[in-house]
């Protein structure tokens, strides 16, 4: 999605509910689709003020659970519907987190993962607004599949890939926000890389279009779906508002995992020193 409304045009409440009243089409849409899992962008709700370094962001942050996720789950309970929902989450004062909270298919809130990986660098002043994650890399039974949330930055590093794998993930979502320019080439790599190395499905979601005031460049979307080979098998513009969908067939995991056994074959105890590094 890109963004309807920014700073100068509006409060941060006002700016906020713009971009949660640009998503519910597109949500209902996914549920008279039969989705049976949603996952938003990162930090859905507001513009991607990391360019910039102004506290006022700081009140756009939301508990979590709080009034963002309950919105959500009476969505994910009209449409049996799974719902992943990123947010900018506030703990306590001054304790603040790039959040993403898992909503089972009957409204039930299931818990939710708190982005480990902290980027400062070339326009993402990210430790200005978010403390580092604490909660480890978690793994959500939902009613359709057991699932892991990575964001964004994250999908640079493939210890906590792999850590979702190992416990038990089949699917893993990384909501993104990323534009044009040093990683773009990364974007096609790493999370194939990471399904393929895992043995599960990635959902790959990344917001279109461009935000003033911050002009930091054009987030490319080309979200898409990659399988357990690896291999992409549904893939959404550069450069549109859209919902991409597609079917998993989850018995895959199966195949791929029972010729390629990532697991059985490990061997943590050669590079467990490295790890302690």
């Amino acid at each position: 999605m890109s963004l309807p409304m920014t700073e100068g045009e509006g409060s941060i409440a006002e700016i906020k509910e713009a971009m949660v009243q640009k998503h519910i089409p597109f949500i209902e849409e996914a549920g008279k689709q039969g989705v049976q899992i949603l996952c938003l962008q990162e930090i859905f709700n507001t513009p991607y003020f990391c360019p910039g370094q102004d506290n006022a962001w700081y009140a756009s942050a939301e508990a979590v659970p709080g009034p963002t996720t309950e919105r959500m789950a009476e969505y994910a309970k009209k449409y049996n519907m799974v719902i992943i929902v990123p947010v900018y989450e506030k703990e306590a004062a001054g304790f603040l987190y790039n959040t993403a909270a898992v909503i089972d298919a009957d409204g039930t809130y299931l818990g939710k993962y708190r982005k480990n990986h902290i980027p400062h660098t070339s326009g993402f002043w990210e430790k200005y607004f978010f403390k580092p994650g604490n909660l480890g890399y978690p793994v959500f039974q939902t009613k359709y599949a057991k699932i892991g949330v990575y964001i964004c930055y994250d999908r640079h590093f493939p210890d906590g890939a792999r850590v979702l794998g190992l416990s038990g993930a089949e699917i893993v979502y990384n909501p993104s926000a990323t534009v044009a320019g040093l990683s773009q080439y990364l974007w096609k790599l790493e999370q194939p890389a990471h399904a393929a190395a895992n043995g599960y499905f990635m959902g790959c979601i990344n917001r279109v279009g461009e935000e003033k005031p911050w002009n930091l460049g054009k987030f490319y979307g080309s979200s898409y779906f990659v399988d357990p080979r690896g291999q992409i098998f549904a893939q959404a513009s550069e450069d549109k508002d859209e919902l991409l969908v597609a079917e998993f067939d989850l018995d895959m995991i199966e195949e791929v995992r029972a010729t390629w056994q990532f697991f059985r074959d490990r061997r943590p105890e050669t590079y467990e020193k490295l790890v302690e590094l």
